[in-house]
């Protein structure tokens, strides 16, 4: 169970910190049509957030210390993939294959957070 936690938080890690430099270089709009409402300002943010989380979910592998930050930073990612599709619901559009794409993404969130926090391995 905790390499399984292991290969995942790196994974989650790599896929977040590459949504943050996406965030950096491309619009919401530009991103998703459906993300439109989000402010340049807090998709800015919302960039800076993803790249601590994303270093939150690999540091405790180098330094074994701070392992609490692993489901707080998977929970932070977790609930903003539950707002984008929120966002994506109530815009009006009804592709899903976003909704799926968030939606798996918080479930190995939600996962994270469980294996870190309830079993803790």
């Amino acid at each position: 169970m905790n390499l399984t936690l292991w290969v995942l938080q790196i994974l989650l890690a790599i896929h977040t910190g590459i949504g943050a430099l996406w965030k950096f270089s491309h619009s919401p709009a530009e991103t998703m049509p459906s993300l439109v409402l989000i402010e340049p300002s807090i998709w800015i943010a919302l960039a800076v957030v993803e790249i601590l989380c994303a270093l939150a979910l690999v540091i405790p592998a180098m330094t074994k210390r701070y392992t609490q930050f692993v489901p707080i930073a998977a929970g932070i990612i977790g609930l903003e993939m539950l707002t984008f599709c929120l966002l994506h619901f109530f815009s009006g559009d009804n592709s899903m294959q976003p909704i799926i794409y968030w939606l798996v993404t918080a479930a190995i969130c939600a996962f994270i957070v469980y294996g870190r926090m309830v079993r803790r391995p």
